[in-house]
């Protein structure tokens, strides 16, 4: 069905986890289940997004934005070569798009997306 775009077009995924105190829950899952921090934006002062890694596994956390209202706790993040075609083809195959591809300040461009039972999905390509 889609099978040989899919393949061309997504080069990795990991979920992510919106927290209102994003340094208390990095410190949990570093002390407590073992997880090193290996990427956070910004480098210096409070965080909105820490990337963590447990072998071979991947987790990040953001931020929940203030005032956001009620939302998913819960992305899949999925990065593509090309954020823009990738949303198209994802749409075309049933996705909704809630957030259309922008450029991001930590250099990528991101889409925000929910797959066909409503569940989130953050489209990341590195710029």
């Amino acid at each position: 069905m889609w099978a040989a775009e899919v393949v061309a077009v997504f080069t990795e995924a990991f979920p992510i986890i919106s927290t209102a105190n994003l340094p208390k829950l990095a410190a949990f899952y570093r002390d407590a289940v073992g997880f090193t921090e290996v990427y956070r934006f910004p480098a210096e002062g409070e965080p909105a997004f820490v990337s963590l890694r447990l072998g071979a596994s991947e987790l990040a956390l953001g931020a929940a934005e203030a005032g956001a209202g009620p939302s998913p706790r819960h992305d899949l993040c999925v990065y593509a070569g090309d954020c823009d075609a990738a949303a198209a083809a994802l749409v075309a195959a049933g996705a909704r798009l809630v957030e259309a591809p922008a450029d991001r300040p930590w250099g990528e461009r991101t889409a925000r997306l929910t797959d066909p039972d409503g569940n989130g999905l953050l489209l990341c390509a590195r710029l």
